[in-house]
């Protein structure tokens, strides 16, 4: 790695800092998201059984039955959501971000109270299928939504696009060009990761589960080992060019961020067709359990109040 320092300028600030293509914070405020999404849904179910291990109520009991409808209708207002999408005269009824996030709601809230209705207690075969079809229905929703928010720019549904995700890392790059120009060992170092990143495998299949499980891991080992260098070079700028500390630190900061930055943006591009082969595929398989959660559930109610 080249030690060059000849043209460094303390604090630079590289070009499009302020833009709204800054990634790393939109992932992290996503992450935490989705922490408190799972572990929501966590404490619910905890919440649910140690309900149902009090004995306050049984699933034929007034208060059982009335969770029971009060799950029913949640569970059926979650098709509003893609008949909203679907119908033209709805399109006006309110932001769709709206919809997407009562969608969520909904579809939270009303397995939670069908699972409080059973009080972990299956009876017949019947109620055991639309039991078990609506807990596979509800964490392929959580699925769902993991996969959508990677697919959408936000719950507004504006899709993102493998070219604007390229466009966003051009950007990216053309910072790092400025301001890595001193630091050459650096840059050769992200463009070569960039290469390797958004080459196409033989194996689609095997490199769809590389840029999953194994990106990750490579860009965080990528951009650790540039900051490392960065920090050297830094280093030796102080000492050749009597630096302050605050304006190594200033630099420091600068291009760790856009180290961050430029590598995020690269396993975005690279990710986006994965998860929307993934997307794709979840829709084709979530479909049908939806089907037979309807109809095991419908035989269950008239079932009930037929005998």
């Amino acid at each position: 790695m080249s030690a060059t320092t000849s043209t460094v300028t303390p604090g630079a600030t590289p070009p499009g800092r302020s833009t709204p293509e800054q990634q790393a914070p939109q992932v992290q405020a996503r992450l935490r998201t989705d922490l408190l999404i799972y572990l929501a849904i966590t404490a619910l179910t905890l919440v649910a059984w140690w309900t149902s291990a009090q004995g306050w109520f049984t699933s034929w009991s007034q208060t059982g039955y009335w969770l029971g409808v009060a799950g029913g209708v949640s569970m059926l207002l979650l098709f509003t959501y893609p008949l909203r999408k679907r119908w033209r005269v709805t399109y006006s009824w309110g932001a769709s971000k709206y919809w997407f996030a009562a969608h969520m709601v909904l579809g939270i809230l009303g397995p939670w109270l069908i699972l409080l209705h059973s009080t972990f207690h299956i009876g017949s075969t019947n109620a055991a299928v639309a039991l078990f079809s609506m807990v596979i229905v509800a964490l392929s929703g959580v699925i769902g939504r993991f996969l959508y928010v990677r697919l959408h720019a936000d719950l507004r549904g504006e899709k993102a696009t493998l070219a604007s995700l390229r466009g966003a890392m051009g950007q990216e790059q053309q910072a790092a060009d400025t301001q890595f120009q001193a630091m050459p060992g650096v840059l050769q170092a992200m463009q070569a990761f960039e290469r390797q990143t958004l080459a196409d495998g033989a194996n689609q299949g095997a490199r769809h589960l590389w840029r999953l499980f194994v990106l990750p891991i490579q860009r965080k080992r990528v951009a650790q080992q540039c900051k490392a260098d960065v920090k050297k070079l830094i280093k030796q700028a102080v000492a050749d060019k009597k630096w302050s500390k605050q304006q190594a630190l200033t630099r420091y900061r600068s291009c760790c961020e856009q180290i961050d930055r430029y590598a995020l943006s690269v396993q975005r591009a690279a990710q986006f067709q994965t998860f929307e082969r993934l997307f794709s595929m979840w829709h084709v398989a979530h479909v049908p359990f939806v089907w037979i959660m309807v109809l095991c559930a419908i035989f269950h109610v008239v079932a009930v109040h037929a005998y």
